[in-house]
């Protein structure tokens, strides 16, 4: 069996993290991902965020976001550019960028650019605040929407100051969503004959992720604040609780797991007290419940609850990073992979999350700017003396 996008070819003009990371997603799954870098400004700026590299124009940043793809050198800027992605727009199901909103239009990158090339070409954009718009013109990056779309209200102790996510959540959400998006493209393209524009925006997926706090607000005049210790709005037991050399994460997100945490606790009768009874008790009994947990907590160590819990209680240690990857549960499951780079070192990465049945998922690095640019354009028909013009013209 073939990986699910065997076959699939999607032009990508792209850079930094939400794009790439959304391309990869699909690279991971059979596609071919063909990244566009301008030949004249370094190519895709996460190649020069450090602060770690394996070389120049080599992140780790770089590394963790391109791994299964190509690169052609191509300038799109230029007329001459321009002839060139039209040719291997031919030959592709969809073209994706991650651009700022106004740009996909006057670089000709939108279905009403290159539909007369290809009726069914599937054209996404992932942009900051979309391609329409007073913003459309705006520059636009992860932490703002956090702030804008109300979350760093949500995060941190609720005297401390407003706190963003520690990763860039938005960027990967949004481009998850974009993969989602251009898969739905290509699938509807190919029953139909005909192709589109498909667009998301970083701003539009940050106000999307809301969920349920959205609708608590829009439906019931409720907002949301910051609970104590990463605590759930309304759900109790679920937040954080110190034990006697670290923290836990204990989540009784559903009634029946409270009986079997105040067992494990060594305080069964606790089940039964009428003002931790239910979930409406223990909100109610937030501060004097959350007391109770933690005078017991703090007996033993993070390790040995776990121990205790395993299975039962839905609990996790709290690790920081280093200990996450260490972890050997990550290991048992395969969770770091290991790709090569044209000059045969390896480069470690987190695994893809999606697992399939089929031929394993490829692993190559990410790719050396214009690695495949002399291949990918004789594939596409130019001869050498084309490829030798384009090159001494500057476009390459």
């Amino acid at each position: 069996m073939s990986l699910p996008l065997q076959g699939m070819r999607i032009l990508a003009i792209e850079q930094y993290g939400a794009g790439p990371f959304s391309t990869q997603h699909l690279a991971d799954l059979g596609a071919e991902v063909i990244k566009i870098e301008n030949p004249h400004d370094g190519g895709d700026v996460g190649r020069a965020v450090g602060p770690h590299y394996f070389g120049p124009g080599d992140s780790h940043f770089y590394q963790a976001f391109n791994r299964n793809k190509k690169s052609i050198r191509l300038d799109l800027k230029k007329d001459a550019g321009r002839e060139v992605l039209h040719k291997l727009v031919e030959h592709a199901d969809a073209v994706f960028n991650n651009l700022r909103g106004d740009l996909p239009a006057k670089l000709g990158l939108d279905y009403e650019s290159l539909k007369h090339i290809r009726k069914d070409i599937v054209c996404v954009h992932l942009s900051a605040y979309g391609r329409e718009g007073e913003r459309a013109a705006w520059p636009g990056y992860d932490y703002l929407m956090q702030a804008e779309a109300g979350y760093l209200s949500l995060t941190g102790e609720p005297d401390g100051p407003p706190s963003r996510f520690g990763l860039s959540m938005i960027d990967l959400m949004t481009g998850t969503t974009a993969a989602l998006g251009l898969v739905s493209g290509v699938l509807g393209a190919r029953a139909t004959g005909v192709g589109r524009d498909i667009d998301t925006s970083l701003f539009d997926v940050a106000m999307h992720n809301l969920a349920y706090l959205a609708t608590w607000y829009l439906n019931g005049g409720h907002v949301t604040g910051r609970a104590p210790r990463s605590g759930h709005p309304s759900l109790v037991p679920s937040q954080l609780y110190p034990t006697k050399d670290g923290w836990l994460f204990i989540m009784c997100n559903k009634e029946k797991f409270w009986p079997v945490l105040a067992k494990e606790l060594g305080r069964p009768e606790w089940a039964q007290r009428p003002e931790y009874s239910s979930y409406k008790a223990r909100l109610e009994n937030r501060d004097q419940f959350n007391a109770d947990i933690e005078s017991v907590t703090l007996t033993d160590t993070t390790a040995n609850w776990m121990k205790k819990f395993a299975g039962k209680v839905p609990a996790s240690p709290v690790y920081d990073v280093a200990q996450a990857l260490d972890n050997p549960f990550v290991h048992s499951r395969e969770g770091v992979v290991k790709t090569a780079r044209a000059d045969g070192s390896e480069v470690l990465g987190v695994a893809a999350p999606i697992r399939c049945a089929g031929d394993p998922a490829p692993l190559r690095a990410a790719p050396e700017m214009g690695a495949d640019t002399d291949a990918l354009l004789a594939s596409a028909g130019f001869t050498a003396e084309q490829i030798k013009f384009l090159r001494e013209h500057a476009v390459l």
